[in-house]
């Protein structure tokens, strides 16, 4: 097998990046160049090469900056995964290169992909095992209903029952779920305007491929905003990327409606999966299992170097 090279982004060849990451095995979009430009700005890579072709056979996307200390990886906003991605049948073991970041970068923490597994670490590195929420698409909307929680099918069964329902529509413009985001949840969720300006730059790449599936719930009587969910769709995934909801929203249960209705409108779709992108946070990782979902795991490996930052990079 050819041997890594450990690249900066200006040694990139972009065109063979997508190339190897459309082709890979692993159905990661975060690992495309044009969704860690729009959220990392660049990177760092570790680039397997096929010497005849040129072609990328595996890549590991690692996001880079420069902070008092040293460069240091990180894990950019949005991006749920990103680890090692190859086209291969078997994919090579990439625990052999983890010594080598060490000697490279100041701090490191990455969020691999469920594909991996856990390489064997050197002893500078820490393991955390984190989950997402995944349900298959295949079976028949009527099937994966009977797999929710009993209180969300009276939910259901009520709201189709009442007397005007609200409705799911789709929401041309996402700015507004943006602001309702910024109310309700932005605070808490510490994000500033740079992480707000990374997600409008990533939304539009994602509607100029039409990846992008973008729904509503509004108040029937004022057309209020009262909850939105931002789904992407790529290869054999639909990822619950972004959502927001009113206090009025979460007691009309908005999010319900609006999972419900794309699990709807895919269901029955062979080999498509739902990934809630996580959680692991206690309640909101329940708010996906009473959809039926399963928890998948997936690892995040960091470390911090005892190195000077002057020498990260001597051999």
């Amino acid at each position: 097998m050819p041997p890594f090279r450990l690249l900066r982004f200006s040694q990139l060849d972009l065109p063979a990046w997508d190339a190897c990451v459309a082709g890979a095995r692993q159905p990661v979009p975060y690992a495309h160049s044009w969704w860690l430009q729009a959220t990392a700005g660049r990177w760092d890579a570790l680039v397997q090469t096929e010497p005849e072709t040129g072609r990328y056979l595996s890549v590991w996307p690692l996001p880079a900056k420069w902070r008092p200390g040293g460069r240091q990886v990180y894990q950019p906003p949005f991006t749920q995964q990103l680890g090692l991605i190859s086209g291969g049948e078997d994919a090579p073991n990439i625990g052999s290169e983890l010594l080598r970041l060490t000697q490279r970068y100041a701090r490191f923490y990455t969020q691999l992909n469920e594909a991996n597994g856990v390489p064997a670490l050197p002893g500078q590195f820490a393991f955390e095992a984190r989950q997402t929420y995944q349900l298959d698409l295949s079976p028949a909307y009527e099937n994966l209903r009977a797999g929710y929680c009993a209180d969300y099918r009276r939910r259901l069964l009520r709201h189709e029952t009442a007397v005007a329902p609200l409705a799911v529509t789709e929401l041309p413009d996402t700015e507004p779920l943006l602001a309702l985001f910024q109310q309700t949840k932005g605070p808490a969720a510490g994000l500033h305007p740079r992480h707000y300006a990374r997600l409008r730059r990533l939304l539009a790449e994602l509607h100029r491929r039409q990846l992008l599936e973008a729904r509503a719930v509004r108040q029937p009587e004022t057309g209020a905003l009262l909850a939105g969910a931002l789904f992407v769709s790529y290869r054999s995934r639909l990822i619950y990327l972004f959502a927001a909801a009113s206090d009025e929203g979460k007691k009309a249960a908005a999010p319900l409606l609006l999972l419900d209705e794309a699990i709807r409108r895919h269901a029955g779709t062979p080999g498509l999966i739902l990934d809630f992108e996580g959680s692991m946070l206690p309640a909101i990782a329940r708010f996906f299992a009473n959809f039926g979902a399963v928890p998948v795991p997936y690892a995040a490996l960091s470390f911090t170097s005892q190195r000077p930052w002057y020498l990260q990079w001597m051999p």
